[in-house]
């Protein structure tokens, strides 16, 4: 099985089936409700897909140029940019749509909330400093030189600012979404970890056992893997929902406090 190959069985396929129900949704008249209307969801989705590849594409560099994974040429078209293998780059769009209509999907059938949302800047304060905690135990060990913990310390060096980021100005109001938060987080992450599973297996790329810490599940998949779809898709969750569904008035005022304007 080539790259191409498992993008269009193990991607390909969901994500056409959620196209279908987007567009059936639509011939329906069926909407999202007003509380994830604050902003279109194709803009946002768009929004994100460009994001994942700009925020991705120098670290993923970074990581084939340092061996940190590889794959193998014979299961590529063989065309790079950079580093990376197109094949790559086409993951980093695709993931991002198949998570995002996920969501969209959900938002539609799921229970709206009550806006506005009421601040809780304490919970903001309290998640961003345990993220940032996690944050530098992952990072700091990386640093100081220790192998194993290479990919562990540029996946969460690297994912986690945003997501610290995101915490930073709507923890509150991804808590407030939980439901809808959890339901679109869980199912794709653990749907891509298995997918990455029998990728590794099949050989069509492989990760540095040096530069891991050794902890294989199922005897194959680094749970480095396991982690870095759990932060890609809480990146795109949190995106979606903060972007959908942030009221402006709030959003503004977060930015110019921020800015101490």
């Amino acid at each position: 099985m080539t790259y191409f190959g498992f993008l269009a069985r193990f991607i390909g396929v969901p994500l056409l089936m959620l196209i279908a129900l987007t567009l059936w949704d639509r011939r329906k008249g069926r909407q999202l409700p007003a509380d994830l209307r604050q902003r279109p969801a194709g803009t946002v989705l768009l929004t994100l897909v460009i994001a994942a590849v700009v925020w991705t594409t120098p670290w993923d560099n970074y990581l084939v140029a340092n061996g940190v994974w590889y794959y193998d040429p014979a299961l590529v078209t063989g065309v790079t940019l950079g580093w990376v293998p197109i094949e790559e780059y086409t993951f980093f769009v695709v993931q991002t749509l198949l998570t995002g209509l996920w969501l969209i999907w959900l938002g539609k059938r799921l229970r709206s909330v009550a806006l506005p949302i009421p601040p809780r800047p304490s919970l903001r304060r309290t998640v961003t400093l345990a993220a940032a905690g996690i944050w530098l135990a992952c990072v700091v060990p990386w640093l100081a030189g220790w192998a194993p913990g290479t990919y562990l310390g540029l996946e969460v060096g690297w994912l986690g600012l945003p997501i610290i980021l995101q915490l930073a100005v709507g923890a509150d109001v991804l808590w407030h979404r939980r439901r809808l938060v959890a339901a679109a987080l869980l199912p794709p992450w653990l749907y891509l970890s298995a997918a990455d599973y029998l990728a590794i297996r099949s050989g069509i790329w492989a990760i540095d056992p040096a530069q891991t810490m050794g902890i294989l599940l199922g005897g194959v998949l680094p749970i480095e893997e396991v982690i870095f779809f759990l932060l890609t898709n809480v990146l795109i969750v949190f995106g979606m929902v903060l972007m959908m569904g942030m009221e402006r008035a709030a959003l503004h005022g977060l930015v110019r406090k921020s800015t101490g304007q």
